[in-house]
């Protein structure tokens, strides 16, 4: 009894947070196999990475309860370095991944990461959630994916129309179905049942059904988890002489921890804990990253799903996702046999479900209505990634949100009073820059050209050289005209 009152003492959370890493973990058991499956890695390595996220980062300050481990926001990134450099070279690219973390979160560069424009961070999901859906819609159908975003857009009409002649691609298919309805009804149900997480309950219903009607589908490869686990050799570090390979690394690096980052602000706005550390979360997460780059394993993220899942099963403190991590430990060593019998279809729905989430249909309804600029950046961003690439997709939506951001920081306004009788009346007031001159020459020019103009330049935030040049290159044409002079009126 004495025991039991000091444990409680001194840890007073412990049965909440047992409880919530329970539910945890039978949330990331699905998808940890899920993402795996779909970036074309044995299925364990994405066990691994749910370790290492709860043993690992789990222990680490920053976030007492984001929960970390393999993402789908994730999956296309990984599955073009595989294809691109091989399943060996993976683990030097997360490793590489994890140290840029840490020497960013040592530098205090987590902050930086909330400056990012959240319309380049939204349509970077959706990019990734429309990739995720079509290429997943393949295993759906028992069919091989297309390498390239377009490719696999383009090649579903002929994908479908060619399963409705196979038994098998249509019984796959069922399964996915059946799948994606169980994830959508699953809130509909009594609350005793959804005690049961909905995507734990939908691939255990999937692989049911599968097994009681000897169902011809693809099941998970398993290879068993010390044998999945493969340390980079040494001979893979030699990739690191392209350029390429040193991309991949900074657009790993640069996407897990926006999401990582991004995720933690959202699981802040759920409970009323302490509030995330950003340098620390940022160095948590690249020494989660390292040690799965030692291992192999597929890179990590703090993940919203599991986070949420963890704070609404009431966690209080950093023990429930430690032992969330431990759960998938004990199940991997166990019961790896179990894995085996999931149907991949069954991953590939809850992956489509989860694409779906990603790609923010009402919001950018609403967005275009109320911030064009903004919902187009999303959707430039989104589409640059379907049609070029990840990185790539990235870079140009970024590179969008600064020119939009420019444009707007030179909004400058001209009012002009003309009574009829005396100098006309000119005041400019905001950011006068290059972007913004012609605007501003073409409505100085227009002015009467027989009379005087007072310019009043007081109003002006920012004038810069340009503007400063073209507006005196202008007084004097003006004044050149036979007219009075253009008194230029400038802050005191």
């Amino acid at each position: 009894m004495t025991s039991n009152h000091t444990l409680i003492s001194r840890f007073p959370h412990l049965r909440r947070d047992f409880a919530a890493s329970l539910v945890v973990f039978l949330v990331a058991l699905p998808l940890c196999v899920g993402v795996a499956v779909a970036s074309g890695v044995p299925a364990e390595l994405g066990l691994v990475t749910g370790i290492v996220g709860g043993l690992v980062t789990g222990l680490m300050r920053g976030s007492s309860l984001q929960v970390s481990g393999p993402a789908a926001g994730l999956t296309v990134l990984v599955f073009e370095a595989v294809k691109e450099f091989g399943l060996p070279v993976l683990g030097v690219i997360v490793l590489l991944t994890g140290l840029l973390q840490v020497a960013m979160g040592l530098l205090r560069l987590g902050r930086y990461f909330r400056a990012i424009s959240v319309s380049v961070v939204e349509g970077m999901l959706a990019g990734i959630g429309l990739v995720l859906i079509a290429g997943q819609l393949y295993p759906a159908l028992s069919a091989k994916a297309p390498d390239s975003g377009l490719g696999k857009i383009a090649g579903l009409p002929g994908a479908f129309l060619d399963a409705f002649g196979d038994g098998g691609a249509l019984a796959s298919l069922a399964v996915c179905a059946g799948t994606i309805a169980v994830l959508l009804l699953w809130r509909h149900t009594p609350a005793k049942v959804r005690a049961v997480p909905g995507p734990l309950a939908a691939v255990g219903l999937a692989t049911l059904a599968a097994l009681a009607l000897s169902l011809p589908v693809a099941t998970v490869e398993v290879r068993g988890l010390l044998d999945s686990v493969q340390p980079p050799p040494l001979s893979a570090f030699g990739e690191l002489a392209g350029a390429g390979l040193l991309g991949t690394v900074l657009a790993f690096a640069l996407i897990a921890s926006a999401e990582s980052l991004f995720s933690a602000a959202a699981v802040d706005r759920l409970h009323s804990g302490p509030r995330t550390q950003y340098n620390r979360e940022l160095v948590a997460q690249g020494v989660g990253n390292t040690v799965c780059g030692l291992l192999g394993a597929l890179p990590m993220t703090a993940v919203i799903v599991r986070s949420a899942a963890n704070v609404q099963a009431g966690a209080r403190t950093k023990a429930s996702r430690v032992l969330h991590g431990l759960w998938l430990l004990l199940f991997a060593a166990l019961l790896p046999g179990v894995l085996a019998h999931i149907p991949v279809p069954a991953l590939a729905g809850i992956l489509i479900h989860a694409g779906a989430k990603l790609v923010p249909v009402r919001a950018l309804a609403a967005l275009w209505r109320e911030h064009r600029g903004e919902a187009l950046v999303l959707a430039v961003t989104a589409v640059s990634i379907v049609a070029v690439s990840m990185f790539e997709g990235v870079l140009i939506g970024l590179a969008l949100a600064v020119l939009k951001t420019a444009w707007e920081a030179s909004h400058v306004r001209l009012e002009v009073v003309d009574k009829g009788a005396g100098p006309v009346q000119a005041h400019l007031s905001g950011n006068a820059t290059f972007l913004r001159l012609p605007k501003i020459l073409d409505s100085l020019e227009s002015l009467p050209q027989d009379r005087p103009v007072r310019l009043d330049l007081s109003g002006l935030h920012h004038l810069d050289h340009a503007c400063r040049t073209a507006l005196r290159n202008w007084a004097a044409r003006h004044s050149a005209a036979g007219t009075e002079p253009v008194e230029l009126v400038t802050a005191a």
